[in-house]
């Protein structure tokens, strides 16, 4: 009998997917077999009547096949809809309730249709009810030609994508174990799997989808979890090892001349925080091993001007030095601020040599390839810019520090690669979002971390008001005052233009508006991702020197846009931002002498919602703001979701799951310790698994 790959075997083989299906299952990001395989169900609904609607009592769970009687959606007292339907056994009627829910439900919920519904029975104002009760349509799963699944009591709920059914998904399933299920390869070694009395890897996958007890899932989904967390480490230890193994071939020496011009260049004093940390980078630089740390601290504690020091450390010592930022409005803020200081700093005061710096961009042109062959020769001491900057046609002469603004948009891999493309320079990241502890000792475990933790004794608090869209205007007419005061504002809306699917304030419709009426009296301007570099330059210029007094934007003007003169940040649809996103705006004003002010716009909003806005409202910490934020939303949406170096986890939480994760460090840090290269025998299924499928998945191409 052949064995196929799951891992290798393109969905569309399964009987009964085929190419349209297949482009469906993309959409949920299921490409191959053992992607079906590791789909998990959100759910599992029991599907027997248990109970008729005359018994129910609050608190219980209840599964009933019932009629729907009639459907209705009405707003609550908060603007927020909610969908009441009236079910029949034959006998009563009861109501079931749903406050966050989609189209497809509505549509689902016909009159006079007979569905299976699940959920909790609930009493209000001497009512019971069925709260969020989870439905499917019997009709559906009597017209499944697979037999399997008619006669099970027991039915798996998977997420859904427009075309794709519970009846397709789970059809899919079934043949995908019936043909594919021999070819399933262990992935964790023997002894790993006794010692955390795991199930084999195939029956593991078997339970998850064909389980007749859900009570148990929770247990089997712990091998998952681990198995996830475990490679990762795996990563991270071979990469600690192989950094605490290297030794550098650029020599630092400290000798304080170029740091003291800057000292006296800048006219304020640096905070203790700043010196304790220039002081541990200073001692990374000269000691033998590269350099590989993380610099986290709040939005205004000062992190730019301690990597100015750095910075300068790797120059007077004859070096060349990098700093790479996000986006290219970063790298030109960054670029025109260093600029202006070093300009007045000469290397040699006898020759007169200067600090000569260029910016690197996306794109081709003239210029650039001139950059490029200046970087080359090492006539250009720092080089600032985007991913350009490490384009494999982009040479250094003598690299000896890169600095990473922003380091979250960076994965483990393509943080050893910058060690590896150039010979094992000083790496210094830098992140305005804090990181919690737990997570920073987990998933950054291969850094050393710096934090300051105290902001400059010049900054105010930015004052913080949460309100609702019909109470806006009032915040506009505080705008005006600020305006008429000689001071500039933000309103940053979250989509650029209306859509139809998100009833969202767009930025180019509230940018018309407000210039046509509100602020007809006054300069405004828009900025958005999809503006042409040269139009983003001159705009955020004109804003910058004061000529703009309103910026309309979306989330373009996230990270790091120095402009002290801005002292209001107003967000549109708060309730639709992450805690980081509104703490990274929040930065944007508040950076000067005079006090600011953040009004938050929400809308309709849920629980979770309401406990970020309220955060944002009781604290200015970004290391409390961090800790929430991990709390309510996960690891992966922390740091915003398409360019996180965090790894996209299937299975794992890292906020719930903390125990395993503790567990899988200590086992992968263990066995690379001891057998770094995995050559011994019983290694050999951690060898195969983590070379064919977890190197191989880390994205190396930005660089």
């Amino acid at each position: 009998m052949i064995l196929y790959n799951p891992r290798l075997t393109d969905i569309k083989f399964v009987k009964g997917i085929g190419d349209f299906r297949a482009g469906l299952f993309e959409n949920l990001n299921v490409f191959t077999v053992n992607d079906l395989f590791e789909f998990f169900p959100r759910d599992y609904m029991k599907r027997e009547v248990e109970i008729a609607i005359r018994d129910l009592v609050p608190g219980q769970y209840a599964s009933l096949n019932v009629k729907v009687v009639s459907v209705k959606e009405t707003p609550t007292r908060t603007g927020q809809k909610q969908l009441k339907a009236i079910i029949s056994d034959g006998d009563r009627i009861a109501e079931c309730v749903w406050f966050n829910y989609g189209a497809w439900l509505v549509k689902l919920l016909e009159v006079g249709k007979q569905i299976w519904i699940n959920g909790q029975v609930k009493e209000f104002k001497g009512n019971l009810s069925l709260q969020q009760p989870q439905i499917i349509e019997t009709k559906e799963e009597e017209d499944t030609q697979n037999s399997f699944w008619r006669d099970r009591k027991i039915l798996p709920i998977y997420c859904l994508t427009a075309k794709l059914t519970q009846s397709i998904v789970r059809t899919s399933v079934y043949n995908a174990f019936a043909l594919y299920h021999n070819g399933i390869e262990e992935t964790l070694p023997d002894f790993l799997i006794q010692k955390y009395a795991f199930l084999p890897r195939k029956a593991a996958l078997q339970k998850m989808h064909f389980t007749s007890d859900p009570s148990v899932i929770p247990i089997i989904r712990n091998r998952f979890v681990y198995e996830e967390f475990f490679y990762l480490q795996i990563m991270i230890a071979k990469n600690a090892k192989f950094k605490t193994d290297v030794l550098k071939d650029k020599k630092h020496i400290n000798s304080n001349v170029l740091s003291n011009k800057l000292l006296n260049l800048i006219t304020f004093e640096l905070t203790n925080a700043q010196k304790r940390v220039i002081g541990e980078i200073f001692q990374d630089m000269i000691s033998e091993k590269p350099m590989n740390r993380l610099l986290q601290g709040d939005v205004g504690a000062g992190k730019t001007i301690v990597t100015l020091f750095a910075l300068l450390l790797s120059i007077e010592n004859g070096y060349q030095c990098a700093l790479l930022a996000p986006t290219e409005i970063l790298a030109e803020q960054h670029y025109h601020n260093v600029k202006k200081l070093f300009d007045n700093i000469k290397i040699n005061d006898e020759t007169d040599e200067k600090i000569t710096i260029c910016l690197l961009k996306g794109g081709k042109s003239k210029k650039k390839e001139q950059e490029k062959s200046k970087i080359a020769s090492g006539e250009i001491k720092l080089a600032i810019g985007t991913h350009a900057l490490f384009q494999k046609d982009v040479i250094f002469k003598n690299l000896s520090l890169v600095v990473v603004d922003e380091q979250h948009r960076f994965g483990v891999l393509q943080r050893a690669e910058l060690s590896l493309r150039h010979n094992y320079p000083d790496l210094l990241y830098l992140s305005a979002t804090p990181i919690p502890r737990s997570l920073a000792m987990t998933v950054f475990g291969e850094m050393t971390i710096s934090s300051i933790d105290e902001l400059p004794p010049t900054r105010k608090p930015v004052k913080t008001i949460l309100m609702y869209e019909n109470r806006r205007y009032t915040a506009y007419e505080a705008i005006k005052e600020q305006l008429n005061n000689g001071r500039q504002v933000y309103i940053v809306c979250p989509i650029i233009e209306d859509s139809e699917k998100l009833d969202l304030q767009a930025a180019e419709t509230l940018f018309k508006e407000l210039k046509e009426t509100l602020f007809v009296n006054y300069t405004i301007d828009l900025i958005h991702g999809r503006k042409k570099s040269k139009e983003k330059e001159l705009i955020m210029k004109n804003f910058t020197e004061g000529i703009t007094q309103i910026l309309v934007s979306t989330t373009v003007i996230e990270v790091g846009i120095d402009v002290p003169n801005a002292t209001i940040m107003l967000i549109e649809h708060a309730e639709r931002f992450g805690l980081a996103a509104l703490h990274q705006l929040r930065g944007r004003v508040g950076r000067g002498a005079d006090q600011s002010y953040c009004y938050l716009i929400a809308y309709a909003t849920g629980e979770i919602a309401k406990q970020r806005l309220q955060t944002m409202v009781h604290t200015n910490d970004g290391f409390i703001i961090a800790e929430k934020d991990l709390e309510l939303r996960g690891a992966g949406d922390m740091f915003g979701t398409a360019q996180s170096g965090l790894p996209e986890f299937k299975f794992a939480n890292l906020v719930t799951d903390q125990d395993w994760l503790h567990k899988a460090k200590k086992d992968a840090f263990f066995i690379i310790d001891e057998d770094y290269d995995l050559e011994n025998e019983k290694h050999d299924i951690i060898k195969k698994h983590y070379e064919q499928n977890i190197v191989l998945k880390q994205p190396l191409s930005n660089f």
